[in-house]
């Protein structure tokens, strides 16, 4: 079955009364899930408003009941490993089991350099990130004191209490598109890939050599599930995509050019067209970034039109 998520970037100017007005309209509209960024900061000055991620999916997980929900993905460059995997279990516990716990490397060098947080450079961070995906998994999956020392993480004797309600805690989800590092840490650790702003055919290219990993591990395909995120402009009329897509591009994309850069954009048989050719090559789960977070009756819209179409 095809699944449609939201996608919140939450560095964006997302406040407490933007989040709580589209957590609550994508449960009602009949979205799958709500999943959001983790950023002190937005990429260039000024700075706007940023909402704190597990402060934000705590109030989620008490206050809804079906969606499910997750950190698209959560930096290991600026929250020690053992933090991250103690507030996931707890969340996800909270939540009924409803939390994905997307986790990455880091990569936004603003907020790393404001905030005194070492991004370390590429070699380095992904060695990090791994050092911290040993430690979150034996957390979560351990029910016996676990040890572990890497060059960046070490514990000794730990064990979460209580244990997570789900055996061995939320699905991990590991996002990126590379295809030397990230898919194969994917294979090794992750429960869910996803894959960032792909065009159908690099999606395909990928979820074919993602099953070639994990036959060499010895997991079979349907060991890891595999999701998309991606831009979506919603529009009721041409005159009014071609506007929102020249806004948000600088002018520098058409609306034909949009897919080229694995974006989707479109009146609502446009985007039911898009999302079956994503479908067709393997994508279970597409999160739709809505970056207009004050325009409810837009996204109303789309879901009413969408939904019934790509869900059913």
């Amino acid at each position: 079955m095809f699944e449609v998520a939201l996608m919140l970037e939450g560095q964006i100017g997302l406040t407490w009364e933007h989040w709580k007005r589209l957590v609550r309209a994508a449960e009602a509209l009949g979205f799958v899930g709500v999943y959001r960024s983790d950023h002190f900061t937005n990429t260039q000055p000024p700075d706007q408003d940023s909402l704190e991620l597990w402060v934000s999916l705590t109030w989620l997980a008490s206050h809804t009941e079906r969606i499910e929900f997750g950190p698209l993905v959560t930096p290991l460059s600026f929250r020690h490993p053992v933090h991250t995997a103690r507030m996931a279990s707890q969340v996800d516990d909270l939540s009924g089991g409803r939390l994905t716990l997307g986790l990455g490397a880091g990569w936004q060098e603003r907020e790393h350099a404001n905030f005194g947080w070492e991004l370390l450079d590429v070699p380095d961070r992904l060695e990090r990130f791994e050092d911290g995906l040993q430690v979150v998994t034996r957390l979560l999956k351990s029910d016996t004191p676990s040890e572990y020392r890497g060059r960046y993480y070490q514990i000794h004797d730990a064990v979460l209490l209580p244990r997570p309600q789900r055996p061995g805690g939320p699905p991990i989800l590991i996002g990126g598109n590379g295809l030397k590092r990230t898919l194969p840490l994917a294979v090794k650790y992750a429960d869910w890939w996803n894959g960032v702003f792909l065009t159908p055919e690099q999606f395909a290219l990928r979820n074919t050599r993602l099953d070639e990993l994990l036959a060499q591990a010895g997991r079979s395909p349907g060991q890891l599930r595999r999701s998309l995120m991606t831009t979506c402009v919603f529009a009721s009329d041409e005159k009014e995509l071609e506007h929102k897509v020249r806004e948000l591009t600088g002018g520098q994309l058409t609306v034909d050019e949009f897919p080229e850069h694995g974006r989707i954009a479109g009146t609502a048989n446009a985007i039911v067209d898009r999302l079956g050719a994503y479908a067709e090559v393997g994508v279970q789960r597409i999160m739709l970034q809505w970056l207009y977070q004050e325009d409810l009756d837009s996204l109303e819209a789309m879901a009413n039109a969408v939904l019934p179409q790509v869900q059913a």
